[in-house]
């Protein structure tokens, strides 16, 4: 999914990779099968160009698999409701999926949409986190 869908960029491999009734749970949103995928997938790929999702580790254990992943683009468009700022973000997650079938059936979404924010905004200066040295 990372590689065909965000990387390439191809919104018909969604159909091919999300079960029709799987599940994306996103903060307090689920999104169920490829119809309810659609909307979020056209939204961030309308928001932002040159748009690049690296996988640093991963992990796996049954039917479930978690990775830590990383994102860079180029906000170029107002698909998020913010007039279009030219600037690059960087931003991290981590997800957790479960495969039923050959495909995602249930997916957990946890990454840094307030630092996606700031980044925006131009109000995050740097990657300063508490405790770092």
């Amino acid at each position: 999914m990372v590689e065909q869908v965000w990387n390439q960029g191809r919104r018909e491999a969604i159909a091919e990779l999300l079960a029709p009734d799987g599940v994306i749970h996103d903060g307090d949103t689920d999104t169920v099968g490829p119809e309810g995928f659609y909307p979020f997938f056209d939204r961030i790929h309308s928001t932002f160009s040159d748009l690049r999702l690296e996988v640093h580790e991963s992990m796996a254990d049954g039917d479930k698999m978690c990775f830590r992943w990383s994102s860079t683009g180029k906000h170029t468009g107002d698909g998020l409701g913010i007039p279009a700022t030219g600037r690059n973000i960087h931003i991290t997650g981590i997800t957790i999926i479960r495969v039923a079938n050959g495909m995602l059936a249930e997916g957990w979404q946890n990454w840094d949409m307030l630092g996606m924010m700031e980044q925006l905004q131009g109000s995050r200066k740097s990657a300063t986190y508490i405790g770092a040295a």
